[in-house]
């Protein structure tokens, strides 16, 4: 019955996205909805942004195993992203009238720091997809468990869940993503919260005996116990996230798909605000599920780390209703699809707006649809090989994501807006520094680094541009002035 139900959402979430695809006349409604959202539905594209199969079930449950020293990059790390995109990216962006994050990089540096950028920011990405592919067939796999489909595994549930995803987005683009997040937000915020309550209801005590217990066992920490390597660890964590998911197509559509610049900003902090309190709720449910059953404590030491991620929904199908389960499902389920079909549109939008389109200049509309729709494709198929062939959570998946756009486009990005004797040459050492002492230290000392890779990658790329802007020009400057105000 359980299965029926689940279906029976997929399907309605699918219809959606192919009636999305009436809005669909060109690049520009795929990419960016036509730059025609109202507040509400930019919100709720905004908090979509991340709030997903990561903070649902990977957080959640890496709370329960480390508590908070085991996530700093979300849901702190994600919370304060968006709200510095809302006050010091937001107007620029939406200003400048562009179509992808690669498209800035052009316009202020030149076609060279375009492609270089633009390829970092889509590989990027393969990780943050795999994740949400990982945890939708996280799902499908637990449900088939239940129901006794014995073909079913965690890898086959993962090609069948992208399979579904790639359907609706691949016609609809940001309208499928808009309506559908529109719709899924509301499902997300409800079910949770009843689900919330329910399981404060199961814990003798109530949630305060939930807040009681993680407190005791120090899961509020937020004061490494390990010297200075654990501070330097502890900023990695956040820095990457809330520094290096800013220069992300998947933020810049979402903020300019909004109707004007006010609902781009507004939009933009309501949406992060509302997902770093918001993001405590699948935690508190989590950690419910270990109070309520300390069992759930025994896939810490699981082989496949994917397997952690099962706390919730293992707890929620053994110790609930069916109307509960039905409420859960329909929740994760908005979810994960809300961000996964954005992680799959961005790259694609991204790879052939400013890598492809600069080798064949004169596309036709319809044939930069046609590419947009393959290149999703293709994408959609390394995610998911990644998603098979990885055992790692979401939570690892998407730090070594953002770690590539944090040492490449972080620092031309927002020297660019707020520095104006930023050059091209300034850019490009900054992507060359970063690259390459993130990698040299990833390669030498790995995670047994005293100072994280990803940080000193930072550090050369801030370097870089200084170094390269303040020399001798060797290399011709587009300068175009790009302002935030």
């Amino acid at each position: 019955m359980l299965g029926f139900a689940v279906a029976g959402y997929l399907a309605v979430t699918v219809a959606i996205g192919l009636f999305a695809s009436s809005r669909v006349h060109g690049a520009k409604d795929f990419m960016v909805a036509g730059r025609s959202l109202p507040l509400f539905m930019n919100f709720t594209c905004v908090f979509a942004t991340w709030f997903g199969a990561e903070t649902v079930l990977s957080v959640s449950a890496t709370f329960a195993k480390d508590g908070f020293l085991g996530h700093p990059g979300d849901p702190f790390g994600a919370g304060c992203c968006l709200i510095l995109v809302a006050l010091f990216f937001a107007k620029a962006f939406y200003r400048l009238d562009l179509l992808t994050i690669g498209d800035f990089y052009k316009k202020r540096f030149g076609k060279t720091v375009e492609v270089f950028t633009s390829v970092a920011i889509t590989l990027s990405y393969v990780g943050w997809a795999s994740a949400q592919l990982t945890a939708l067939g996280l799902v499908l796999f637990v449900l088939g468990e239940n129901a006794g489909i014995e073909w079913i595994t965690l890898d086959r549930s993962i090609l069948i869940g992208a399979a579904i995803v790639v359907v609706y987005t691949i016609f609809g683009g940001m309208w499928s993503v808009a309506l559908t997040d529109m719709i899924q937000t509301v499902v997300i915020v409800v079910g949770l919260l009843i689900i919330a309550g329910l399981m404060a209801r199961l814990v003798p005590g109530g949630a305060l005996e939930v807040v009681q217990h993680a407190h005791e066992n120090n899961k509020f920490n937020l004061l490494p116990t390990d010297g200075v390597r654990g501070w330097f660890t502890l900023l990695a964590g956040f820095l990457t996230v809330a520094l290096g998911s800013i220069p992300q197509q998947d933020v810049f559509q979402r903020v300019t798909s909004a109707k004007d610049e006010k609902t781009a900003v507004l939009g933009t902090l309501l949406g992060g605000s509302f997902y770093f309190f918001f993001a405590f709720v699948p935690i508190f449910i989590a950690y419910s599920a270990v109070v309520i059953e300390p069992e759930f404590a025994e896939l810490f030491s699981t082989a496949d780390e994917r397997e952690v991620q099962r706390i919730l929904p293992d707890m929620i199908l053994g110790y609930t209703p069916f109307w509960a389960q039905a409420m859960f499902l329909g929740a994760l389920l908005s979810a994960i699809l809300s961000t996964a079909s954005g992680t799959l549109l961005a790259p694609s939008s991204l790879f052939v707006e400013n890598v492809l389109r600069p080798l064949v200049p004169h596309f036709e509309e319809k044939r930069m649809l046609l590419m947009l729709r393959i290149t999703l494709l293709c994408f959609a198929v390394a995610a998911t090989w990644q998603a098979v062939t990885s055992n790692a959570t979401m939570y690892e998946l998407v730090l070594g994501a953002y770690s590539v756009t944090l040492v490449t486009a972080l620092v031309p990005l927002a020297m660019g807006i707020y520095w104006k004797r930023a050059t091209t040459q300034g850019a490009m050492c900054s992507i060359a520094f970063g690259m390459a002492v993130w990698l040299l230290i990833l390669k030498l000392y790995g995670e047994e680094a005293l100072i994280p890779p990803q940080l000193c990658g930072l550090a050369a790329s801030f370097v870089g541009m200084l170094v390269g802007a303040l020399l001798p020009q060797y290399v011709p400057d587009h300068q175009r002035s790009v302002s935030s105000d």
